[in-house]
């Protein structure tokens, strides 16, 4: 990440010259438009009429401020070239610190349930955010019930001011021969159910490279129909690879829970690459790259971290991590932890709910005492449960997504209608 000078000349013989990442315009009508020190080149300010040029466009302005926060994040993504990626990340890096931008996993993969539910049933108010999945993109087209071509979910959602998340549990086929059906049947993501091996994956000629790679093309397929719509998105591909493989006690349990992870760091880091490589051949440019560390699992008495399972900072633009069940104090652990191995990228919280791993059961912390205890978390996503008894049809209460969205809103979380990007 480099630093880049700017001019600030005055109508009288005075030239300042300063370091920043991020410029404010506080204009004469009180808004206000943030605009990234990459864009902004040589900056001239007349004092006598308060006019301010910047890139050949002129404002009218109360004031400027210089924000040197998050002066060690990149200005701009890793692989987001298109103008709504750009615009999208520096919404994320400016907020980054101050405010958590909310968002709901999506119920199952195309729709708007769940975040519809928080609204209308709960709190009055629609998360910033909306992740879908494209969990069933491998199933043949014409199946009668999903159709990912169809991007009117998407599109109505970014039309009312929404943000896009996009992520992919890659289903694989049980073994080379079985027929994945119009259900959705013959597939799977656990490394005891199939055949499928990552470490052939990247080997020309074998049924594991011919599939995936058949598979990445109809994924490709729907992201540049959004890139042509002017949409851009978050993208947080082979989530939580690691799994229990981290675990300092080897056994039969401590193995990684997807196929992406099974064969270990080394073949992970790179499929991660070769996906991504791949996704710019073929013109993707509108993503941000999210990648899901393990951490400690909660536990550093028995886990190691996963860092050699990072594919590296030009390969992904924040780092995620999977909390269910975590109370607020543990939230702030993982937060500094995370944030302390990986200082130049964005912290966020990709997955949260109720953790139902046991008899009891225990709740995900609350958002806004997660917060205060340290945990600030870029943004939380709270994943569906299609057996809820809340309203909201996700892993946490309502009263939890009260306490986030209608006490914490105007100083914490930011909500649909405050997404200004």
């Amino acid at each position: 990440m480099r630093n880049r000078t700017l001019f600030l000349v005055t109508a009288v013989l005075l030239a300042v010259t300063m370091t920043a990442q991020t410029i404010t315009v506080t204009n004469a009508d009180g808004s206000t438009k943030q605009i990234s020190a990459t864009d902004a080149g040589t900056i001239t300010y007349n004092q006598d009429d308060g006019t301010l040029a910047i890139g050949g466009q002129a404002y009218q302005v109360a004031n400027i401020a210089i924000d040197t926060e998050n002066a060690n994040i990149a200005t701009s993504p890793v692989a987001g070239t298109t103008e709504a990626a750009r615009r999208l990340y520096r919404y994320f890096r400016n907020n980054y610190g101050k405010k958590m931008i909310s968002s709901v996993m999506a119920d199952v993969a195309w729709n708007n349930k769940c975040a519809d539910n928080i609204k209308k049933n709960i709190s009055g108010k629609w998360p910033a955010m909306n992740c879908y999945d494209f969990i069933h993109i491998q199933v043949p087209d014409g199946n009668g019930w999903i159709d990912y071509s169809d991007i009117t979910p998407v599109t109505e959602w970014v039309d009312a001011g929404g943000i896009v998340q996009l992520m992919w549990h890659a289903n694989v086929p049980k073994s080379e021969t079985t027929t994945v059906g119009t259900d959705g049947s013959g597939v799977t993501c656990t490394p005891s159910e199939t055949t499928f091996r990552a470490s052939n994956v990247l080997k020309e000629g074998t049924w594991e490279n011919k599939y995936f790679y058949a598979q990445m093309d109809r994924v490709i397929a729907v992201i540049l129909k959004l890139q042509e719509a002017g949409i851009a998105a978050t993208w947080r591909p082979f989530h939580e690879a690691a799994g229990n493989a981290t675990a300092k006690q080897q056994a039969d349990w401590t193995k990684a829970w997807f196929w992406w992870g099974y064969d270990g760091a080394d073949t992970f880091k790179s499929l991660w690459i070769a996906m991504f490589d791949y996704f710019k051949q073929k013109g993707v440019n509108n993503l941000i790259w999210i990648w899901t560390t393990q951490n400690y699992n909660g536990n550093s008495d028995n886990y190691n971290q996963d860092t050699d399972w990072y594919p590296g900072d030009n390969y992904c633009d924040m780092i995620a991590r999977d909390l269910y069940g975590y109370t607020a104090a543990q939230n702030a652990q993982e937060f500094k932890e995370i944030q302390a191995t990986y200082p130049n990228k964005m912290v966020v919280l990709g997955e949260c709910g109720w953790d139902s791993s046991n008899k009891t059961g225990k709740p995900q912390g609350d958002i806004v005492e997660c917060w205060d205890a340290g945990a600030k978390w870029g943004h939380f996503m709270v994943w569906y449960d299609g057996n809820a008894g809340n309203k909201s049809g996700t892993m946490v209460s309502d009263a939890w997504w009260s306490s986030a969205m209608k006490k914490a809103n105007a100083d914490i979380v930011i909500t649909r209608s405050q997404v200004k990007y």
